[in-house]
């Protein structure tokens, strides 16, 4: 049995206006935020970010602009304790971990990495929990240690506050073919936790708060609910000067089976069985290597047609992938299931046409301007590709006209629809 559709509120329309530095105007909230950092403490080690730990920075940086005199961080520490953090501590945490993401990425040793880890460790070591003055609100952006609730419970007694929780996807549960070995029970104990413990839901896409909601077997209490998607950066990085590539298209995703790699390393094989290599456009896989992986990987490794025209790029810094991005003639995007689908929002921000897999997760992040195409149509696939080789080809030009007209949510827009929850969990004053 579903809840009914009156539990859940849709978002409130948001106005179009610039990240500025600036506080909420006219904020006069007394609501303590407690920000949650335990998944970017717990990736110390990692030079490269997921898409789960550049959320929880973006809301580091954007909470930290908009209510500054409300914001607190806390985290369950690599070494098992909970605590909160020292807001300097956070704030250089901050600075250094954005600096590895821009400029690092496959160049970090392993010997820098600990240091920097074991660094940090220290410097955000855990501190104790002071006694709520008012009304509070623990504030967690990532699924991190959600599958063990007797922990979230321990917490959420320390700080004595109400919990909102931003839900990234349930694809684990709805899709268990495309999980990791026993990912469908860990994501049952996240749900289960959030069920028990959570006093308001921030989804990231109304296909995922949808799937959430309804999904047969779960039973979720009526709370408020509010649906945000994910803001988007807008730094643009052109090729450098004089930089001459063939043509080449980019995909950017986690090298696992949802995410369809498959179709296009076939269609890469029957273009350069067609055209021969130097003909064919180059395809740029930017990710690591995930779980479940055999066929794509042998074909990686194996087949002779891909050898000097797939190119896998494990660990880029961000600087690098902008200006990758930004050269492509396309991002291709043929997943099975998305959260939201992130990538997308981000190449149309730089202006890079996209071609998506036709799912409610990338219509809601790109909207009316990518090429949408059935996930198993290899065809329709090869044929836009191919299209999409030339830069002036009318397809592609039709898109660009359209990439014109379109306008990314920006971070502070998503973290105030998330500050709108917030205040309703926390209650009257």
């Amino acid at each position: 049995m579903s809840l009914p559709e009156r539990s859940f509120e849709a978002p409130a329309p948001v106005r179009r206006h610039s990240d500025g530095l600036a506080p909420l105007p006219g904020n006069r909230s007394n609501v303590e935020i407690v920000l949650d950092l335990s998944r970017l403490l717990s990736r110390v080690l990692h030079p490269s970010p997921t898409g789960v730990d550049r959320v929880e920075l973006a809301y580091a940086r954007t909470l930290k602009r908009l209510v500054p005199e409300r914001l607190r961080y806390a985290a369950l520490h690599p070494m098992g304790i909970y605590g909160r953090l020292s807001a300097a501590g956070v704030d250089a945490f901050l600075d250094h971990t954005e600096r590895r993401w821009e400029m690092l990425g496959n160049d970090e040793t392993a010997i820098a990495a600990h240091r920097f880890g074991l660094a940090q460790c220290w410097a955000l070591r855990p501190q104790p929990v002071s006694r709520p003055s008012g009304r509070r609100v623990l504030l967690q952006v990532s699924p991190h240690h959600l599958d063990r609730s007797a922990t979230v419970a321990r917490k959420l007694q320390r700080e004595q506050a109400r919990f909102v929780c931003l839900v990234h996807d349930i694809i684990p549960v709805s899709h268990p073919e495309y999980a990791r070995p026993n990912g469908r029970a860990r994501h049952d104990r996240r749900l289960a936790t959030i069920e028990a413990f959570a006093d308001g839901i921030l989804a990231n896409s109304q296909a995922t708060l949808d799937s959430l909601v309804h999904h047969p077997g779960f039973r979720f209490r009526q709370r408020p609910a509010r649906v945000a998607h994910l803001g988007v950066d807008l730094r643009r990085k052109e090729p450098a000067p004089g930089t001459v590539r063939p043509p080449y298209f980019v995909c950017v995703a986690t090298i696992e089976p949802r995410k369809n790699h498959l179709l296009l390393l076939n269609i890469w094989r029957s273009i350069v069985e067609a055209v021969g290599p130097h003909q064919a456009p180059q395809l740029l896989l930017v990710g690591r290597r995930g779980w479940e992986n055999e066929n794509v990987i042998d074909m990686l490794e194996r087949c002779p047609s891909l050898r000097g025209v797939v190119h896998e790029l494990p660990r880029l810094a961000d600087a690098e992938l902008r200006g990758l991005l930004q050269g492509a003639r396309a991002l291709l995007m043929p997943s099975f299931a998305e959260g939201f689908g992130l990538p997308v929002a981000e190449a149309l921000a730089a202006g890079v046409p996209v071609l998506a897999s036709d799912i409610p997760a990338h219509r809601e992040a790109g909207g009316t301007v990518p090429d949408y195409i059935d996930p198993i149509d290899g065809a329709g696939w090869r044929t836009a590709i191919l299209a999409y080789q030339a830069p002036a080809n009318p397809r592609r030009f039709a898109q660009l006209e359209r990439i014109a007209g379109w306008q990314p949510v920006t971070w502070r827009q998503h973290v105030e629809t998330a500050l709108s929850l917030i205040e309703e969990v926390a209650g009257p004053c």
